[in-house]
């Protein structure tokens, strides 16, 4: 665990004392070993970054962002949440806890991305907590423009007398974003302090807050560590674009010089079928992981990461005395939602 002095000091380094934010998150999350997993892969040392540990119901990524979207809502004088995502959505679940947190209303908007599933999955998972939590929620048709229609909510509910603050998708916005320049921090004091040095970060990338908010607050921080992006939604041009704009974004907001699109690192082999839509190496890594090192992935997000670590290694990209650590974005609460998949894809996955 990183000293208070030298979180201080990066803290000072990227002042962020200066953003809004409001406490949520359980950090610093741990940093674990894989070992029966390098083992059984014969690459790198695999190391895990325990996101999925934030605290806020059931934790994932998403927690790191809200600190800083909710502490501007605060400031603005908001009473609601609006925000947007898939039906499964770990944002959405984990918007509707924080603003359960402070004492808001959270309002949603489901968009129906996954065909071909039954009622179930949009009644169980992320979406039984949501409800749990106290969210309203109405559901969009596949391939709207998600981020207009929520706000397009947001000016209906304003009218009607609340006083709503928008997240986008994901909350991946530069203020968003900087829930993983605080991220990026936290691995460097890290690093520092167990003497620790990583080769690559490899995460999912959707949105881009994520990725976007670890490059800038590493660059911010002059501190190389690359970012290996495996994109769970978009093609590699478009997800490198959207990565490297938000990048910038963040940097500018930092008030820390922009990143050549070069430094953006993706690999958009994984996607399968589509968003949400999990392909054999995707059910391959959650089996994996969890007969490996009894970790849990969900097959969204994390699980194609974890899947494009597994293929990258297999590749032989990595040399093998790399260190290489995997950001763990958490969602595992949207497994129950993929139920009749899992069962039926234990036969079929060699674990």
């Amino acid at each position: 665990m990183a000293d208070t002095a030298t979180l201080d000091r990066q803290t000072t380094g990227l002042s962020l004392d200066r953003f809004p934010r409001t406490p949520l998150c359980h950090q610093p999350t741990p940093v674990e070993e894989m070992p029966r997993l390098s083992k059984l892969l014969g690459g790198p040392q695999l190391f895990i970054k325990r996101d999925d540990c934030t605290g806020l119901a059931t934790g994932g990524n998403k927690t790191r962002k809200l600190e800083f979207l909710v502490g501007e809502a605060l400031k603005a004088g908001a009473d609601m949440l609006v925000t947007q995502g898939a039906v499964q959505s770990n944002h959405v679940r984990q918007t509707a806890a924080a603003a359960c947190k402070v004492g808001m209303k959270c309002h949603v908007l489901l968009e129906r991305r996954v065909p071909g599933v039954d009622a179930s999955y949009e009644q169980t998972g992320n979406v039984l907590l949501d409800t749990l939590l106290g969210a309203t929620h109405e559901f969009r048709p596949a391939g709207l423009d998600m981020n207009a229609e929520a706000e397009a909510v947001t000016e209906t509910l304003r009218a009607d007398g609340h006083a709503p603050y928008f997240i986008p998708g994901g909350g991946s916005n530069a203020t968003g974003a900087l829930g993983y320049a605080s991220c990026a921090q936290e691995i460097v004091a890290h690093c520092e302090n167990a003497g620790q040095l990583f080769d690559w970060l490899v995460m999912a990338t959707g949105s881009t807050g994520t990725q976007a908010g670890l490059v800038a607050g590493f660059k911010a921080l002059s501190y190389d560590l690359p970012v290996m992006g495996v994109s769970v939604r978009q093609p590699h041009d478009r997800q490198v674009a959207a990565v490297h704009g938000l990048t910038l974004k963040t940097l500018e907001k930092l008030g820390a010089d922009p990143i050549e699109v070069s430094a953006i690192h993706v690999d958009d082999g994984y996607v399968g079928e589509g968003y949400g839509i999990p392909a054999p190496s995707t059910y391959e890594a959650i089996h994996l992981t969890a007969r490996q090192e009894g970790i849990l992935l969900d097959p969204v997000y994390s699980a194609k990461g974890m899947a494009g670590l597994i293929g990258i290694v297999r590749q032989g990209f990595f040399k093998p005395t790399d260190k290489v650590l995997f950001l763990h974005t958490g969602g595992a609460t949207a497994l129950f939602a993929y139920e009749d998949q899992l069962i039926q894809s234990i036969d079929s996955t060699n674990v």
